[in-house]
């Protein structure tokens, strides 16, 4: 009897982490780079499009899902008025609990930006006035909170406010300030001291959350400003490295690790992108240009790499260029333009095929990624309004997706 009831716990323990294995706890995945490695998705969808298990209404924004423990977490906001925290079932759709901070205040394209980071049993947050919380999973309460903004100083909001996702490394929770005395800061993710701060970045504020990559092995933390892209070392904040021949007026677009120590960095407003390799020099790093090109240029998300080509939305104010195909060398094989546009729509890799929303028409797509074409396998009108930029999340082989008034829960497999 005493085997039996240890052979279920082992069971229930064993199908325990299967399922979590599959979180999506943070911005862009578990690895932060749109990419799952989750296996078994359909790669064909019914003539009404694939399942849709439940949908709950939001307030206007940008912000997309978390998902933990069979969680899934979104920082809505509603009304100009109030930031709120929700925690629903990633079952039903039902809203088990929720935290708000009330904070009034518009701003141009209004409503949610960021997404929530959890780590082990907290929460952290960023709302579009620099107001950063750390919460506890079990007790919803708050444990410690700071202002990235105000606190170092910063005066009038950057146009379209902040739009930072926190970024867990060791004990530390690691965000942009972007004010005149600081570029990038650290705190102690357990109690909100502050650990460091780098000197300001060069420019108008921008719209990039830090981002962590290998270089030879070794940690860099990388921060993509308005003049151009710097290393950092994440445990101190000391400056390695800084590159300033591609620059954005208004980046957005996360960093890509593509090997070899090279990083690709886009953006939108004809920024185009460029290829940098991060060569150690003595004590001391380099970052040597490799390529530069007018030719792809993601506007609000990072591209995947997939089998050494880059796949992008590269539909921006000034180019309409649909989804993008480039190898690393620079060779566009395919650019969809305007069939479909995928203007600025969220995108994940799973499976060995790419998961689309066209953030204009609201259609996701299902797509296999080759440079010999565009190959959709499938699509279905699932979002109502314009503007679904928000970042996906997927776990378990439920996708979430978004538009400005709603968030759905879709079952891929």
């Amino acid at each position: 009897m005493k085997l039996a009831r240890l052979g279920v716990v082992v069971f229930v323990l064993l199908i325990a982490n299967l399922v979590y294995a599959s979180d999506w706890p943070q911005y862009l995945g578990p690895n932060r780079n749109a990419v799952s490695d989750e296996k078994g998705l359909m790669r064909s969808w019914p003539e009404k499009g694939p399942e849709v298990l439940w949908t709950i209404p939001l307030g206007k924004g940008f912000g997309g899902p978390a998902v933990s423990e069979g969680k899934v977490y979104i920082y809505d906001r509603v009304d100009n008025k109030e930031n709120v925290l929700r925690c629903l079932d990633i079952e039903t759709g039902r809203e088990e609990w929720s935290f708000s901070n009330k904070v009034a205040g518009s701003y141009s394209f209004p409503g949610s930006r960021s997404v929530p980071t959890i780590d082990g049993n907290r929460i952290y947050v960023c709302d579009p006035f620099g107001n950063l919380h750390c919460l506890d999973k079990n007790s919803h309460q708050v444990i410690w909170h700071k202002n990235i903004w105000t606190d170092f100083g910063g005066g009038k909001l950057p146009r379209w406010v902040i739009a930072q996702n926190p970024l867990i490394f060791e004990n530390r929770v690691i965000l942009a300030s972007q004010t005149q005395k600081a570029g990038v800061v650290a705190y102690d993710k357990q109690t909100g001291d502050l650990l460091w701060t780098t000197p300001p970045l060069p420019g108008k504020p921008g719209y990039v959350t830090p981002a962590l990559v290998k270089i030879s092995g070794e940690d860099h933390l990388v921060m993509i400003s308005v003049d151009g892209v710097a290393g950092f070392d994440p445990r101190s904040g000391a400056s390695l490295w800084s590159y300033d021949g591609w620059k954005c007026r208004i980046p957005v677009p996360n960093v890509t690790e593509i090997g070899d120590n090279r990083l690709f960095v886009t953006g939108g407003y004809n920024a185009g992108s460029a290829i940098i390799r991060i060569e150690k020099d003595g004590d001391t790093y380099v970052a040597k240009e490799l390529l530069r090109s007018k030719e792809f240029g993601t506007h609000v998300h990072p591209p995947v790499l997939y089998k050494d080509h880059l796949y992008g939305h590269c539909s921006t104010n000034d180019v309409l260029d649909g989804m993008v195909s480039m190898d690393l060398n620079g060779t566009v094989k395919w650019k969809t333009k305007k069939a479909p546009l995928f203007e600025r729509g969220g995108f994940i890799l799973a499976d060995d095929m790419i998961i689309s929303v066209d953030g204009k028409k609201g259609t996701l797509y299902l797509i296999e990624p080759t440079p010999a074409g565009f190959k959709p396998l499938a699509k279905a009108k699932l979002l109502d309004t314009k503007e679904s930029w928000a970042p996906l999340a997927l776990s378990n082989g439920k996708l979430l997706i978004r538009d400005q008034k709603q968030m759905k829960c879709v079952l891929l497999k």
